[in-house]
């Protein structure tokens, strides 16, 4: 069971999900349960793929196998302060490029989960050093979205 608290427009909400089943939840808000259905089912193998910064790992080549494919350009972890997602949801947008000076409370991605758009707001005020997600990718709680340093 994992719990989650939101603020939809100054009012708080516990949000506990119990059951998820295909695209099927069972959860309660603020101790009223729900049986809602998803959009997209959620992955059966119940591994969530969590978004991170790429490093290109060396590749060995199996003998009875066809060559392997060029490994990605290793990305190099920026230095400063991670603003992490809050909960698990899909971007739909980042406000800020890197290299853009940011505010504490800056709202600088919209983050959609459970069909509600949440701003995620820098924590920290300074220059954005890394993006690591474009809009349409689905994040997972704890997700490094950005570096602000």
């Amino acid at each position: 069971m994992n719990k989650y608290q939101y603020k939809v427009q100054g009012v708080d909400y516990e949000v506990e999900i119990e059951e998820v089943e295909g695209n099927i939840a069972k959860v309660n808000v603020n101790g009223i349960p729900f049986e809602i259905e998803m959009q997209r089912p959620i992955n059966a193998a119940k591994h969530p793929t969590i978004v991170k910064p790429k490093v290109a790992a060396p590749v060995q080549p199996a003998p009875s196998a066809a060559p392997a494919p060029k490994p990605q350009a290793a990305t190099v972890p920026a230095s400063g302060n991670a603003l992490k997602a809050p909960l698990p949801g899909t971007i739909t947008s980042v406000n800020v490029k890197v290299g853009d000076t940011v505010n504490v409370g800056d709202v600088v991605i919209i983050l959609e989960a459970m069909k509600m758009q949440n701003n995620i707001e820098a924590e920290t005020a300074g220059t954005i050093t890394a993006i690591n997600v474009t809009p349409g990718d689905s994040v997972m709680e704890g997700s490094v979205l950005l570096t602000i340093g």
